[in-house]
């Protein structure tokens, strides 16, 4: 029997790209994209919908602007506004869409569609056709990526959003592919369990995040994240844009005397970290990003500390680095007066990530699944 890997068309054939995209007519709305002016109104709408469907975070402003700050992004083409025509709602912003393909993709290539309507205009259809939208646009992109790798799709819904979300990418040929789990941890009270101490052999050091290792932190986040499902890796320019980031909570090990020679002789040793290795820069093996969400207090009933990123080398994992730095970031957010510590996780990840936060005290409180459309 053959084990050959099929042969996959040219990604421009496989997209099937729309040589143009249909503005919904849906609701009588009037359409244009967005720009940076628009973000304090294009805000309060997003929150207004994370409020009505319960969600659990809500946005801040400067998450909206961080995305025009992109310039891979055209939002002259990847977005679109949908504001009313009635005169008693004064032009008010009525649904939004957005699409955005990260450009660093190497293995596969995604487009990611967002949007939403204002709770008292569903119904109408503008929600399917706003979705048709994105996925037209999505298409374009991925066709003139030039990528001949696999194509996805992806759109996100929280699991406990209302039925009508998923019942729209289900019927718009989205299917379920990947879930998540928000998990968090209590800090301080009676429940609280103890932070542990880990030590680190070696020539492994754990320190503070800081600016003059952040390029060596992606470069290990790029690595510990290759054999990750979805995981793609990240530019420089991507790499920069994380609104919410918290340096005072982050930490990252490094390697202070790497076996350079086996490094290079690795072949899972990927060429920017050979490059850097070879240039006698910092080598980082492991990470905890985390941010601050203060928005988000009220909407969970408690403050929390938030690990974005963690991670460990490939090369490095078993020694206990990813423990090392996600307890020192515990121990940053209890300090702070933080009273939980929060994550979220692939409920497949490849890395035992579970079972290392499960015994930590970490236990589930939302979860939340990826829709895609494979090309």
């Amino acid at each position: 029997m053959s084990t050959e890997t099929p042969t996959l068309a040219p990604i421009a054939e496989r997209a099937a790209a729309p040589a143009t995209l249909t503005i919904p007519t849906a609701g009588g709305l009037t359409w244009r994209a967005a720009t940076r002016e628009d973000a304090p109104t294009w805000l309060a709408l997003r929150n207004l919908i994370a409020r009505a469907d319960a969600e659990p975070y809500v946005e801040t402003l400067e998450e909206i602007e961080e995305i025009f700050e992109g310039a891979w992004r055209d939002m002259t083409a990847d977005s679109l506004l949908g504001f009313s025509t009635d005169p008693a709602d004064d032009g008010a912003l009525v649904a939004w869409a957005q699409v955005d393909s990260p450009p660093g993709d190497v293995t596969a290539v995604r487009a990611f569609c967002w949007g939403g309507v204002h709770p008292d205009r569903r119904g109408e259809g503008i929600g399917r056709e706003l979705l048709a939208w994105g996925t037209g646009r999505a298409r374009q992109m991925l066709a003139a990526s030039g990528k001949d790798v696999p194509g996805r799709i992806g759109v996100f819904a929280e699991d406990d959003v209302p039925a009508s979300k998923h019942r729209l990418y289900e019927r718009a040929g989205f299917g379920v592919r990947r879930y998540y789990s928000d998990l968090a941890r209590p800090l301080t009270g009676p429940d609280a369990a103890p932070v542990p101490d880990v030590a680190l052999t070696g020539s492994l050091r754990l320190v503070p995040w800081s600016t003059d290792l952040d390029e060596a932190t992606r470069l290990a986040h790029n690595d510990a994240f290759r054999d990750h499902w979805g995981s793609q890796p990240q530019t420089r320019e991507q790499w920069k844009q994380r609104a919410g980031f918290a340096p005072e909570w982050s930490f990252v090990v490094v390697d202070d005397a790497p076996d350079v020679d086996a490094l290079l002789a690795s072949p899972d040793t990927d060429p920017d970290t050979a490059a850097a290795l070879r240039a006698g820069e910092p080598l980082v093996v492991g990470y905890e990003i985390a941010a601050r969400y203060t928005e988000d207090f009220a909407v969970r009933g408690y403050s929390f500390g938030y690990t974005d990123m963690l991670g460990a080398r490939r090369a490095y994992r078993g020694r206990k680095i990813a423990l090392a730095t996600l307890a020192a970031g515990m121990r940053a957010f209890a300090a702070d007066g933080m009273q939980y510590a929060a994550l979220d996780v692939d409920t497949a990840n490849p890395s035992g990530a579970h079972g290392l936060y499960a015994s930590l005290g970490y236990t589930k409180t939302t979860g939340s699944r990826m829709y895609s459309i494979e090309l």
